[in-house]
C-alpha cells in the first residue's frame, strides 16, 4: 500500500509530504497506482521548484520520497500541494486498497 502522510503547520497548509509504500495493484511497470500517485507528487515538486522557484528539502529513495518547504508555505505553494492532494485523495477512493492517506498538523 502506498501511504501518503501531509503535514500541515498551524495555519493548515501544507508545509510537506511522505509518500511510502508500493500499490502492488499490478506488475511492476503496469502499476497504473503507482504511476498515477508518482505523476501527480512529480508534478507538484516540479512545479514548486521550476515554476515557482521555491526551496524544498527533498529525500529519495527506494521506498518513496519525503518533501518539504524550506520557507513558510503561501497561496501558491498551497495551490500546488492542494491540487496535488486532491488527485491523490480521488485515486485514493478509487483504490482504497492500494493508496492511504493520512493529515498531520505541526
Amino acid at each position: 500500500m502506498i501511504t501518503v502522510t501531509v503535514i500541515r503547520d498551524n495555519n493548515k497548509a501544507i508545509s510537506g509530504f511522505t509518500i511510502d509504500g508500493h500499490a502492488q495493484a499490478a506488475p511492476h511497470g503496469e502499476d497504473i497506482v503507482c504511476a498515477g500517485v508518482s505523476a501527480l507528487v512529480q508534478s507538484a515538486i516540479m512545479g514548486i521548484e521550476r515554476h515557482l522557484r521555491r526551496e524544498i528539502s527533498l529525500i529519495q529513495d527506494s521506498n518513496g520520497l519525503k518533501m518539504g518547504l524550506t520557507g513558510q508555505p503561501d497561496s501558491l505553494t498551497g495551490a500546488v500541494l492542494e491540487t496535488m492532494l486532491l488527485g491523490l485523495t480521488e485515486i485514493a477512493k478509487l483504490y482504497p486498497k492500494s493508496v492511504r492517506i493520512i493529515e498531520h498538523r505541526r
